[in-house]
């Protein structure tokens, strides 16, 4: 399952661009030094992989209680209907559900501290942005956390929310070099692909918690009852 972070996280950073690309091309890097650039632009990238991968241990944790409890299961295929039914029920219905506004309230003291940060030079600070830019509300962001949830082991956890954040990398780094020259047209047409990555990322969900002994794809449930007294394989 891990594989699908990638495939979020490439796909899903065409949404990212528009969600956290006016902070990567504001990042107060070094026009004129390539060098201290890339190292600048590192740092950053740095500094958000450690907040995914802080969040990743997080709701892996939450998810390892599920799992301990024998409800991974179940909770893998609910993740998987609820990733459906954000893609396939209308925008406005969705809102309505949505804890986006509660959360832009809660993280309004991050937004302040990250202005102050994006007004700083010093090559530290752009792991303070890359940190702080981690927590920023974003709708794919919220996907890849119900998956790391799904996983039910802290190390998986994190690790899925790892490979997200690098298969953003590209194109936020791209953004941050090229800034405005990025066409919107050719950001519209991948963004059409990202409600067809989630259901595909969400139908594996499924079948995981489905348990229909496929390989690597829908294994049988860990804890399942074997006869001649076998509980665990």
């Amino acid at each position: 399952m891990l594989f699908s972070a990638i495939i979020f996280g490439l796909l899903g950073s065409f949404h990212c661009i528009g969600m956290c690309g006016p902070i990567a091309f504001m990042l107060p890097v070094d026009r004129k030094n390539n060098s201290k650039r890339i190292l600048q632009i590192t740092v950053y990238h740095l500094g958000r992989l450690f907040t995914y991968g802080f969040l990743g241990f997080l709701f892996g944790l939450l998810g390892k209680g599920f799992y301990f409890f024998g409800f991974q299961q179940y909770l893998s295929i609910i993740i998987g209907v609820i990733m459906i039914l954000s893609v396939v029920l209308p925008k406005k219905i969705v809102h309505n559900f949505s804890i986006a506004k509660t959360i832009y309230t809660l993280l309004s003291g991050v937004k302040n501290k990250l202005g102050k940060e994006l007004k700083k030079k010093r090559t530290d600070t752009f792991f303070t942005i890359g940190f702080l830019n981690g927590f920023l509300p974003c709708g794919l962001v919220y996907m890849a956390v119900f998956a790391s949830i799904a996983t039910g082991s802290v190390i998986e956890g994190s690790m899925y929310m790892l490979l997200f954040g690098l298969g953003t990398i590209p194109l936020m780094t791209a953004f941050v070099y090229l800034g405005n020259y990025t066409t919107g047209l050719a950001r519209k047409r991948i963004q059409q692909f990202i409600p067809v990555a989630v259901i595909i990322v969400a139908v594996l969900f499924i079948l995981r918690g489905m348990g229909l002994g496929i390989p690597y794809v829908s294994p049988i449930h860990i804890h399942e009852m074997v006869d001649g007294g076998q509980v665990c394989h």
